[in-house]
């Protein structure tokens, strides 16, 4: 770190005076690379946001971002926080009823979507969004339907212009900004009621880079690099993803695509992955779904290479010497089973994470065994994305690892986790009344999760406070713990827990289609699509069979007595999931209401008989 670097706008300045016309990102796009070096990635950024200065825009005003990862969002974001302006991350999956909420509470004076697609929804709402001034399409050909449209090509011209007029304007405005300054207001998901908008300094952002770079050994260097996929719109990407990448000087080659990114992973050759656990799930599911397919022969082998693989991650995490046999034996299970896994991630990944939400045991270790240790953390919007992090030396498999450095993390007398620190939001935007609520009289943030420290420091997380379960006998039920059980099944999808107040639990869920595909053809089940297996009997009782062996390994007061199988998966166009894809379990226990009223019909009966039964007398 330079000493004279108090915001990530030093940084981005610094880190082009060093880097020069070394690449600094790429996005793929149509199937061809687009890159800028590092002085390109300036230049372009200090257009855009002197571009957005020429138009009348200063110091706090709000720029919303409309947009999949391309590098326009990165020009778009450092140009505007190289001004002083607040920038807006809008998911480009949410609705115009979603945007238009955004945008009017933000008070955005200029939005800036993607393409035809992004501004159709902008046009939607623009005569009832008083604040909004201007529309910067970023694909030129798009740029048009209004008068307040004009192209990202063409802002970046004005920029360029405003630049030749007065050289020194942006770096004297970048160096204006304080550590005080809002940077950016990110909306939370919302799995209940209206997004927050929390407020997010320069500060804040600049804490968290410093914090992570001094957690030994290093996570990045200069000579590391990247495929991102997750989106820039949300916290974490932008944070320990582009933010600290810009920091340690990493190439980050933006991945074209979810469907292309197993080829761009083969193509570029990643030394890391940020990731979260829903895509952890679904390439354990994937492999796992193969083995199934495979000889009786080849899948005891795997067994035995998943059992050698496991005895290795747990001796690494425990810092054990490996015996030299049990060596012998990974050598010979690495060639079989693993090295494809790390082919598949291009070779040269030595770690990813998985943060966002837990992750189940058994797939942390598969990833462990394949040399790609697999990060835990814990964080959210409110901490600037993370409060805790596993280190590469030293991480505890079903834990979240220790207090990122300078973090203050205490748990109260109920179990909430309390965090204080420099990372800590300024608080909710025009929302006095939920900043004050979120706080404890001592200043500590009152996370909503419950957890607790093990007794080398490391904090595990148990669950969501408002989440836990407690049943009509009294047990606390942690239904993540459960969930996550079930999702390591290849089988299930998603799958969440029910019980609240009731006998027992049961669960909704998402079936696997490859996977019933492979079953119902194991056990000569005809059909023409998937989806007809989820009316047929035999397979039904395969479902139930997975569901008794899952249950094996659960407490009789934890096990799943019913299911019921959903079959539209869960999604953000169907409500039930977060663009970060975690489940709005509100939404999802109101959608299917009649199905789980279904599963606790018999019960419903049972306690009206208990009242009305003449045997057993009236009860109160």
């Amino acid at each position: 770190m330079e000493l004279s670097e108090k915001t990530m706008n030093d940084v981005f300045r610094n880190r082009a005076s060093k880097y020069g016309n070394r690449l600094a990102v790429e996005k793929k796009m149509n199937g061809a690379w687009q890159g800028a070096t590092w002085n390109e990635y300036y230049d372009r950024a200090r257009a855009v946001g002197l571009g957005l200065w020429s138009l009348g825009l200063r110091k706090g005003n709000m720029v919303s971002l409309l947009s999949d990862n391309r590098l326009e969002w990165l020009y778009a974001d450092m140009g505007s926080l190289g001004i002083g302006f607040c920038v807006i991350p809008v998911y480009p999956t949410l609705p115009s009823d979603d945007i238009e909420y955004i945008v009017n509470n933000s008070e955005s004076k200029v939005i800036v979507p993607e393409n035809k697609n992004q501004l159709k929804k902008v046009l939607e709402i623009v005569d009832k969004c008083p604040s909004l001034e201007k529309i910067i399409v970023m694909e030129e050909k798009d740029a048009v339907g209004h008068p307040k449209v004009m192209s990202f090509k063409d802002l970046m011209e004005l920029g360029r212009k405003q630049y030749a007029e007065d050289p020194s304007l942006f770096a004297k405005l970048s160096q204006e900004v304080t550590v005080d300054d809002l940077a950016t207001i990110v909306y939370t998901s919302g799995t209940t009621g209206l997004p927050k908008g929390a407020m997010i300094t320069h500060g804040n952002i600049f804490w968290v880079v410093q914090s992570l770079d001094a957690i030994q050994p290093h996570f990045a260097s200069d000579k590391d690099c990247t495929v991102p996929f997750l989106p820039l719109s949300h916290v974490f990407e932008r944070i320990a993803g582009h933010f600290y990448g810009m920091y340690c000087g990493i190439t980050s080659s933006y991945a074209e695509s979810i469907d292309t990114l197993l080829a761009d992973f083969e193509e570029k050759r990643p030394s890391m992955i940020l990731a979260v656990p829903r895509v952890c799930e679904k390439v354990y599911q994937k492999i796992m779904a193969q083995v199934k397919e495979q000889s009786p022969f080849k899948q005891k082998i795997f067994a035995w290479g998943q059992k050698v693989g496991n005895r290795i991650s747990e001796s690494r995490e425990k810092h054990k010497r490996i015996p030299l046999f049990l060596k012998l034996k990974y050598k010979i299970a690495y060639t079989a089973i693993f090295k494809k896994l790390q082919d598949k991630l291009g070779g040269r990944v030595t770690w990813m994470t998985a943060s966002g939400a837990p992750t189940a045991e058994e797939i942390i270790r598969f990833f462990n065994a394949a040399g790609i240790t697999v990060i835990q953390g814990y964080g959210m919007t409110e901490t600037t994305a993370p409060a805790t992090m596993q280190s590469l030396a030293d991480y505890r498999i079903g834990t979240t690892g220790k207090p990122i450095p300078g973090l203050d993390i205490k748990i109260a007398d109920d179990g909430e986790i309390l965090i204080k620190g420099g990372n800590v939001i300024k608080g909710y935007w025009k929302l006095p009344n939920e900043t004050r609520d979120a706080f404890t009289p001592d200043g500590y943030f009152m996370s909503g999760d419950i957890g607790m420290f093990d007794d080398e420091g490391n904090l595990l997380i148990t669950d969501r406070k408002k989440d836990l379960i407690i049943t009509s006998g009294g047990k606390n039920v942690a239904p993540q713990k459960i969930e996550n059980m079930f999702k390591s099944d290849p089988l299930f999808t998603q799958f969440i827990v029910i019980g609240e107040r009731k006998k027992y639990l049961t669960g909704l869920c998402n079936i696997n289609p490859e996977a019933s595909a492979l079953l119902a053809t194991k056990e000569d089940i005809m059909f023409n699509n998937p989806a007809e297996l989820l009316e047929n009997p035999k397979f039904l009782d395969i479902v139930q069979k997975h569901v008794d062996e899952r249950n094996s390994h659960l407490a009789k007061y934890e096990s799943i007595k019913k299911i019921r199988i959903i079959k539209s998966e869960f999604s953000q166009e169907g409500g039930e999931l977060t663009p970060s894809l975690k489940l709005k379990r509100k939404v999802v226990l109101q959608k299917y209401k009649s199905f789980i009223d279904d599963m606790y019909e018999k019960e419903a009966f049972d306690e009206l008989y208990e009242k009305i039964s003449p045997e057993r007398g009236m009860t109160v």
